[in-house]
């Protein structure tokens, strides 16, 4: 089954996103654990952005209300526009290769690793705002 694949700390990731009533819990950064936490975010989407990564930690993208599509593409396809920032486990980047993009509905979740550079939170179809949690798994 493919959810033996998945690491320890992303199933456990995935079971906070399972049980969880985002009604009740308030947009902010919330500690899951001394490795996890989740960023809960309301936003509108964006044309356009750059591509992102992160070193030390895997997110997992859950759209709790609104559409927005995912940008992804290799890492390796991409090179440096924005400096990696350590504190905020950050980077922005160009991408020089191919990239996929995948729409993201309520209820969609979306893994990415830090060989996963990605562009989130844009336009599905026309701007609309967005609720998500980002749970954040420490590599």
């Amino acid at each position: 089954m493919i959810k033996d694949k998945l690491n320890k700390k992303v199933i456990e990731g995935l079971e906070f996103l399972a049980k969880t009533d985002f009604s009740r819990l308030e947009d902010g950064r919330h500690v899951i654990n001394d490795y996890m936490y989740v960023n809960v975010e309301t936003y509108q989407t964006k044309e356009d952005a750059l591509f992102e990564a992160h070193r030390d930690y895997i997110d997992i993208q859950y759209i709790i209300s609104g559409e927005e599509k995912i940008g992804v593409a290799r890492y390796s396809d991409c090179k440096e526009n924005i400096p990696y920032e350590k504190e905020r486990d950050i980077e922005f980047l160009d991408l020089t290769g191919e990239s996929e993009f995948y729409p993201m509905i309520a209820g969609d979740y979306m893994i990415l690793y830090p060989t996963d550079a990605h562009k989130p939170s844009i336009s599905l179809n026309e701007k609309a705002t967005v609720r998500k949690a980002v749970v954040k798994v420490r590599v």
